[in-house]
Order: structure tokens, then sequence, then C-alpha cells
């Protein structure tokens, strides 16, 4: 990661990026709403996580756009045309699980996967924004979501992102935050998804955002560690006279919504993440085999889960990988944004992009924490914001002729490996559509707590700026017949 000079303003700009709240932080509101128990959540974290799961980390793996279900974990081979469409299943390694034709490196390294197929996220929107939160959160996104719709912006007291709960159960990481998200934020402004946040845990617990560009997958950026301006270093920028005029001018900037406990936080998080050597070793490639590049695929979504590997490999508790979209091919042909919302030519587009990418890359990551010792401590998570709908023919995109299938928040599947997970196993059914949970109906906050029971993580007390106890997720329970 290259260390560029900066002019003071954007030192500021940066130093706040380093804190991990990125953009999102003091925009919303007052940081700092919740702390866990009414304690500061990393001095507690210890005592959470002795006697808890294996996972030491957890690496989630996000399809933004909404992900088929039904074309990937969920085949229905005995249906009618329109619903099963042109994809059949095959075995897995495991004799209990079956996959997509089109996911072959997954079926091999089926005996690790674990396919909750019986996953009910219905919002009453049924788009992207209330999806995200849902399966980010665990909640059932407020009213908020389909008064504003797409203009619903994250906000300080919304429920904080089930990585950004971890991170702070956790011992605090010597050189990164120990929540990390890349290789995008998303959406594009001013489409922030919401639920993606640590909101009113506290934005000291917000993920640092590592962004990489589509063109250059083997560059990864947090804009904390990229300094830029004529003869500025790392070095020179954390000499004391240097670090306390910008932290001073910065606190003087957001002094209206700023609190003191938060701010010498979000300081200190800015110093760790500047004078931290792991802090760029973790994001640096350049260390990796050429085989492990190509085996992973040299792509920016493929390039992020070796990151991921990386990071965890570093001791940073919670990893997110969202898919990035926006490419221009794949949108005109899929009417997709460029992602996983196939609107139409949902079939070629799965068959010819979407899968054998994903399949190459996650398949990869499987293999290389077998292979370094690490998959039993390491939890993976692959959900998505939505399944589709499971007749074919989304009337926005020329119907049956368009062959694209729409938004379906009615059901869809989550995918679990590594972690203490059973592998080569189906948990729960839908109906002979696939458009209902059947057996074993769960819903996100299954999902969420079962990340929490992996993890350790059994105390979800927490306390507002009132004093007030409440529970961070009260919903669900954890699946624990899958470990």
């Amino acid at each position: 990661m290259n260390m560029r000079p900066t002019d003071s303003n954007t030192s500021r700009r940066q130093l706040l990026v380093a804190s991990t709240m990125g953009l999102a932080g003091f925009r919303f509101g007052t940081p700092g709403l919740v702390t866990a128990a009414g304690v500061d959540p990393v001095s507690k974290a210890a005592t959470d996580v002795v006697t808890g799961g294996r996972a030491k980390s957890t690496i989630l793996f996000f399809l933004c756009g909404g992900s088929s279900h039904i074309d990937m974990w969920d085949l229905k081979p005995n249906a009618p045309r329109e619903y099963r469409g042109e994809f059949s299943p095959i075995a897995t390694r495991s004799a209990g699980l079956s996959i997509s034709e089109h996911l072959p490196r997954l079926a091999r390294v089926g005996h690790h996967l674990a396919v909750v197929r019986s996953i009910r996220g219905t919002v009453n929107t049924n788009d992207h924004h209330a999806g995200y939160y849902y399966n980010l959160t665990g909640h059932v996104p407020d009213p908020t979501f389909l008064t504003l719709g797409n203009d619903r912006r994250p906000m300080p007291d919304d429920w904080p992102y089930m990585g950004t709960v971890c991170g702070s159960r956790r011992p605090r990481h010597p050189d990164l935050p120990n929540a990390v998200s890349l290789p995008i934020k998303p959406s594009k402004l001013p489409y922030t998804r919401p639920g993606q946040f640590a909101a009113r845990l506290g934005v000291e617990h917000d993920p640092l955002y590592v962004l990489a560009d589509r063109d250059k997958p083997m560059i990864f950026q947090a804009p904390a560690l990229t300094l830029e301006g004529d003869g500025m270093t790392a070095q020179r920028l954390l000499t004391r006279d240097k670090m306390l005029e910008s932290i001073d001018s910065a606190r003087r900037d957001f002094e209206s919504v700023s609190k003191v406990r938060t701010w010498s936080k979000l300081q200190d998080q800015a110093m760790r993440l500047l004078s931290g050597g792991g802090a760029t070793k973790a994001f640096d490639l350049s260390a990796e085999l050429p085989a492990t590049i190509e085996r992973y695929g040299k792509t920016i979504n493929g390039m992020s889960l070796l990151v991921a590997r990386r990071l965890v490999e570093a001791g940073v508790p919670f990893v997110t990988v969202f898919w990035a979209e926006n490419d221009e091919r794949i949108d005109k042909k899929c009417k997709s944004g460029g992602g996983w919302d196939t609107h139409g030519n949902n079939f070629a587009c799965l068959k010819e992009d979407l899968l054998p990418e994903f399949d190459r890359g996650f398949s990869a990551l499987i293999e290389d924490l077998e292979h370094r010792g690490m998959l039993d401590e390491t939890l993976l998570v692959v959900t998505s914001e939505m399944g589709r709908k499971p007749r074919v023919g989304d009337p926005r995109s020329g119907g049956e002729y368009g062959a694209g299938r729409d938004h379906w928040t009615h059901c869809q599947s989550v995918v679990l490996a590594g972690g203490g997970i059973k592998g080569g196993q189906a948990y729960g059914t839908t109906d002979k559509y696939g458009e209902y949970p059947a057996e074993k109906p769960v819903t996100p906050a299954h999902i969420a707590h079962t990340v929490y029971h992996a993890m350790g993580i059994k105390d979800l007390e927490a306390t507002d700026k009132d004093g007030r106890t409440f529970n961070l997720l009260a919903e669900g329970r954890p699946l624990e017949e899958l470990f």
C-alpha cells in the first residue's frame, strides 16, 4: 500500500477515516449511543469469548444484488420449467448435499458446506435497502424503510451490523480495527445501504473500509493509510505536535456532535493504524505466490477474498467482503447494476459470469484456509439481501422472453463453513417451487445468532445513553444443530 503525504485538511479527514467510521459516523448523528452492559466492550471481551465457539474470526461474503437461491443452493429439478429454470443439481462430495451444476469447485469441497435453505427474510418493501438491513443486523426493518424507500439513510439509532457486534466483543487488535469491510461500501452515494455500520453501538466500532478498483484488483487502499503531499511521511505525521494539531483542529470541527470518550478512542485508533506496520502488510498481496493468486482468480472479488484470508491470519475478528458490482458489461447484459440483481438474462449471466467467478474464489478460500489449518477457527458465511423470484420472467425486463428473476425476500439460502460447522448438510426445506420455507423455517436473526454462537459471543446486553439495558438481538436463536 503506498504511503503518500497530504495537506493538513486531508490529514484530518484521513485520521477520521482511520478511526474506522469512514464517511458514516458523524454525518448521521451523535456517536457512542451504546456501550455493552454499560462498560467498554473491549475491556469486557475476554470474558465473553473464553468458553464459546471455535471461531476466532469470521469472513462474511455478501453477494450484493440478491443471489438466486433456486439456481445455486436449492434447485427444484421436478418443478415446472418456468420455476426450475435451466440448471440442474449435482452431487457434492457429501451425499447429503447437492448444489448447482455451475458450482463444480464448490461441489468438491461440499463436505465443508452447510446450506440453510429455509430462511424467510420478508420485508414489506421487497427491496435491496431493507434486505441489506435485515440480513446484516438480524433485525426486521422499521417502517421508515417503507416510507422513505431508497432515501432511507443509515441512522445513529439503527441496530448494529453483526460484524461490529462481534468486533466490539473481541480484545482490541494491536494494529487494525476489529471489523474491516472491502472492497466497496454499498451503495453509491447518496444511497448508502443501512445496516453495515455500528450505529447505536458507537462509531468507534464502525468497520474500516478498504477500497479497490476493478481495473487494479491487486491494490487495496484505505484512505487512512494513504498520505499525500510533499515531504510528509507516516513518521512525521505521528510527531506529537503534528498529531495534536490535527486532532485538536478536527475536534473543534466536530465538537457539536462528538463526545470526549468517543473522540479519545478514534484518536487512538488513528494512531494505531498509521503507526502499525501490520496495518499495511495485511493488504500487500505481493508476498503471495503467483499460483495462489491464480487459484483465487485475479479479479476484484477474488483478490478481496485473498485479502480477507490475510486479515484473519493477522488476527482481525470480522472481515466483510461485499461483492463488487458496477461492472458495466454485466449491468447491460443482466439489467443488474453489475451484480447479482439479475432482472434480465438470469441464466446466461449466472452461467457465464457470476457463478464461475464466485465458484473459483470461494472454493479457493475454503481450500486455502484448510491447507493452513485455519478453517476450523474461521467461520465463513455467504449471504445476500434476498433470493430471486422462483417464477422466471421479470415484467420489468421483458417477462418470460427476458428470462430474468425479480426480487424475492420471502425465501433465500445462506451458506456456512468452518468455525465448528458440520459440513455436508442442508438445513430446512422449501416448498416444491422454492417460494417459501417449508420445514424448519428461520429468519436472518437466526443466522446472526449462529454467527455469535460460532464466535463464542453470549452476552448481547447493552445500555443506551440513558443507562437503560436492552438486548442487541432478542429475536431468534443460534442454529446449534449445525455444529
